[in-house]
């Protein structure tokens, strides 16, 4: 069984690509689940923390520097470049708006999977995705209202609550429990990356079933804004690990750290606070990042360090 939902878990690209064409034939199909998105992902959240061991946290309390640096990297480069891009491109204010959401969200916990595939450093993967999920109550809400108030009125606490509600408190009960409960929830745990992999496909299938009125208007500069903000946040999460001075495994994990974005919890956000429309960078970028990260860890998995 573990096997089956590791495979599930593999499979990302190919569900995701499902869910999209489900949501735009018929969109009834996912639509009538957005009003239990928050508590879907709570659960997600709950799984991740089920996922996650104490002894990951090793590395942040012997060398809490490295994971803080990792964030700070990320939350750097990957709003700001949003938000040039989207200035670039005149973006129209809902999308521009969607692509700071998309920049400003912390890191994916399927990028510790990625990690493990390039044949980079796992645990500073896990340590660099956990302290920024624990900061994106305040990072996310800040960098967003900074950066596209000037498109839309962004109202920071309410964000802040909801990153509290959906991701911290889920995700460290989560923790809790299997500190507590360790041997019978090892037993299940690999649904849980597995359930993860589906709710992401759902939410991409969800914004495009929202958006289907719409989507025959959006222009290829949405998209180019998508494989931009991507690209520079892998290639300068790499360039930046070298200015570090880290060796080559660790460069790869802050490539893949700041270029992939917990854009499910980006969707969730735009579709709370915001629209429909705004939801669609942060599903454009779910989808874009997974092929490029699964793309560069089948090119780095094959290399020896």
């Amino acid at each position: 069984m573990n096997k089956i939902f590791e495979k599930f878990t593999q499979l990302l690209v190919v569900w995701t690509v499902l869910a999209v064409i489900v949501g735009y034939i018929y969109p009834p199909a996912l639509t009538i689940f957005r009003p239990y998105l928050d508590y879907m992902f709570m659960f997600t959240m709950l799984g991740i923390g089920f996922v996650l061991n104490p002894e990951d946290f090793i590395p942040i309390i012997k060398k809490p520097y490295l994971p803080l640096l990792g964030t700070l990297t990320q939350f750097l480069i990957m709003p700001l470049a949003a938000f040039c891009i989207a200035k670039a491109l005149n973006l129209p204010a809902a999308l521009a708006l969607g692509l700071i959401v998309a920049g400003s969200v912390p890191g994916a916990m399927a990028s510790n999977v990625i990690s493990y595939l390039a044949k980079a450093d796992v645990a500073f993967s896990i340590a660099i995705t956990t302290v920024s999920t624990f900061l994106a109550p305040v990072l996310t809400p800040f960098f967003t209202f900074l950066l596209a108030r000037t498109y839309m009125q962004v109202d920071f606490w309410a964000m802040f609550k909801s990153i509290l509600l959906m991701v911290v408190i889920p995700l460290g009960v989560g923790l809790t429990l299997k500190h507590y409960f360790r041997k019978k929830i090892e037993k299940i745990q690999d649904f849980f990356p597995a359930l993860s992999t589906l709710f992401i496909a759902f939410i991409c299938g969800l914004i495009v079933a929202l958006n289907k009125d719409k989507l025959s208007h959006i222009t290829p500069f949405i998209f180019g804004a998508v494989v931009f903000l991507n690209m520079i946040g892998l290639l300068g999460g790499y360039g930046a690990g070298g200015i570090y001075g880290f060796d080559e495994k660790r460069r790869r994990t802050l490539a893949i750290e700041v270029g992939m974005q917990n854009a499910g919890l980006g969707a969730v956000l735009a579709l709370k606070h915001f629209s429909a429309e705004a939801a669609l960078p942060s599903a454009l970028f779910a989808t874009w990042c997974v092929i490029t990260a699964s793309f560069l860890a089948g090119i780095w998995g094959q290399k020896r360090l």
